[in-house]
């Protein structure tokens, strides 16, 4: 089987995320892998699922849900105050950007990182359409190299994205170096196994937050060799079964169980 290279990989997610910003679908799609976001009765009730607030919804413009999905709430226990540095690593179209700037208020800072310009976008008009374009601010950049200064924020969440990246070792390095000492991380992401090794190497698969899951161990102890503490798990959802349900042409190896699930992972930069 051909293996798929970084660059196509990365050329891969850019093409799918552009797509969607233009065509309003959401970030999730309905090919042979699992999407982001799951299955649901209407796109609200798929944020509700994954951990955001009523409140929360209705403070976001007009229309936004529609096209905001991810595999959990990177905020839903994070203890982001006024005033702090919020930095969101693959931040689409805004959402937990918006929400975040919502949080820090005029003294601090909520800052989106993605590698699409159509996201960035999108994202700077709903920002304005909330009311928070001056603390809102997005970077056009890959997480592998993120455009931040060293020890200059307070939180790095994602959203089901860190499992787009085919390096996700750097990914983590990187999120500790832009943290200040005693700064949180704190990630919704995609975690698998066993996984078939048509969907490992199929782009539509890694465009849709499947091929690049790896094992939540090895997640785990990816964040760890970063010079992570404090790294657990704070919340899981079991995703096999819809896995399964989308996997078609790609059947599971019946000797080889395979899981597929939505994690919260949270970490600590050390302060010395």
């Amino acid at each position: 089987m051909t293996e798929v290279s970084d660059a196509q990989i990365k050329e891969a997610v850019r093409r799918h995320y552009a797509d969607r910003v233009q065509t309003q679908a959401s970030c999730c799609g309905s090919g042979a892998a699992l999407s982001c976001c799951g299955g649901s009765s209407g796109p609200n009730a798929t944020l509700h699922a994954l951990g955001y607030a009523e409140q929360e919804l209705a403070a976001l413009p007009e229309g936004m849900t529609q096209t905001a999905f991810g595999c959990g709430n990177p905020l839903a226990f994070a203890g982001v105050r006024a005033g702090d540095v919020v930095l969101d690593l693959g931040s689409g179209a805004g959402m937990d950007v918006i929400l975040a700037a919502q949080r820090v208020g005029p003294d601090g800072k909520a800052i989106g990182l993605d590698m699409t310009p159509e996201m960035i976008e999108k994202a700077r008009a709903n920002a304005d359409r909330a009311g928070v374009g001056a603390i809102a601010e997005f970077r056009l950049g890959e997480m592998e190299d993120m455009p931040i200064a060293d020890a200059s924020v307070d939180w790095v969440i994602s959203n089901c994205v860190i499992n787009l990246s085919p390096d996700k070792a750097r990914v983590f390095r990187e999120a500790n170096r832009v943290l200040r000492p005693g700064g949180r991380l704190l990630v919704s992401d995609i975690v698998a196994s066993n996984l078939p090794p048509a969907v490992r190497a199929d782009l539509t698969a890694w465009a849709e937050c499947v091929a690049g899951a790896i094992d939540e161990d090895r997640y785990l102890d990816i964040v760890r060799a970063a010079e992570f503490e404090d790294v657990q798990v704070v919340e899981r959802a079991d995703f096999t079964e819809p896995y399964l349900g989308q996997a078609a042409g790609a059947p599971p190896d019946p000797a080889r169980q395979v899981k597929v699930s939505s994690v919260r992972v949270s970490a600590v930069k050390p302060r010395a």
